[in-house]
């Protein structure tokens, strides 16, 4: 059996707010507020989006809850994660599992009220990736990254089909752009986070492969990126807006990968990458709603 330690009401409220993963909510519900606005054109639907934003967010909570579960063991031996309430055991593996429960169907039943059953599905498919298959395939193969983002890709599909109740290319579209956008984003946190990676035997890229292989990686994304986001404009989805900015923060983030190559510092430069990466996703989704046709 697991030890827990006894907290102070607002501790264990933090506790267990920190085990929903705040900062990995927030973006994926800017994400999906992207698909949101995108599939509205200009026809917003407050009251649709409130609750499709709850939902996704509440399931996605309830994944990370679950994740921090998996993760437990091995997050002790990570500098940045040893001190997670699972880690440290301030919150009981069975508390924790109800607490997951919770957030999960609360998060299902809002988005099916309020939704549809596209965007439910949806929701769910990325729960079960990101759960099932990245959670553990994080402790056998590089290609963890990819699944996690598949799984990250999935909120502003659901955001798109919360509105059009339809799969089509333009859902098709976001979800590539997202998963060629998460890939050199968490390759720049897996490598200023080597040392943590290396230590705790996470197989990703950068500790597999090495720093310049993972760097020419980082790059070959960069270009699919910016190619795939430009077609949802060649396609009629989105305005000339859009389709300039897709390119200025395109080439920006592409030319500020190629001095990577001659950087002193891997750490410094692959933090700087990360930032870049957050002014990429944010500019995108941002211009979205005054770029929609």
């Amino acid at each position: 059996m697991e030890k827990t330690t006894k907290l102070a009401p607002s501790l264990a409220v933090k506790s267990y707010i920190e085990l929903t993963k705040p900062g990995i909510i927030m973006g994926n519900a800017i994400t999906a507020f992207g698909g949101l606005t995108l599939a509205s054109r200009g026809h917003i639907n407050f009251m649709l989006f409130i609750m499709t934003l709850l939902g996704l967010s509440l399931v996605i909570a309830s994944a990370c809850v679950c994740n921090n579960y998996i993760d437990r063991d091995l997050d002790k031996k990570m500098v940045r994660t040893r001190n997670r309430a699972l880690a440290k055991g301030t919150i009981s593996v069975d508390k924790a599992i109800q607490f997951a429960m919770l957030l999960g169907i609360a998060g299902v039943v809002i988005l099916f009220v309020y939704a549809n059953l596209m965007a439910t599905v949806a929701a769910l498919l990325g729960f079960f990736v990101y759960v099932l298959f990245y959670s553990f395939s994080k402790y056998l193969t590089p290609a963890c990254t990819l699944i996690g983002s598949i799984a990250g890709a999935i909120p502003p599909v659901v955001g798109y089909c919360a509105v059009t109740n339809r799969l089509d290319l333009c859902a098709f579209l976001i979800f590539l752009t997202i998963v060629l956008w998460q890939m050199p984003h968490f390759y720049a946190i897996a490598m200023f986070r080597l040392r943590d990676y290396t230590n705790a035997s996470v197989p990703v890229l950068p500790v597999k492969k090495g720093i310049l292989t993972t760097k020419i990686h980082m790059l070959f994304y960069i270009v699919a990126f910016t190619f795939v986001s430009s077609l949802l404009t060649y396609f009629k989805y989105t305005g000339t807006a859009y389709l300039v900015i897709t390119l200025a923060v395109g080439t920006a983030w592409f030319i500020y990968a190629i001095k990577g190559f001659k950087c002193k510092s891997d750490a410094y430069w692959a933090r700087k990458m990360f930032l870049l990466s957050l002014v990429v996703v944010l500019s995108l989704c941002a211009v979205i709603p005054f770029s929609s046709i």
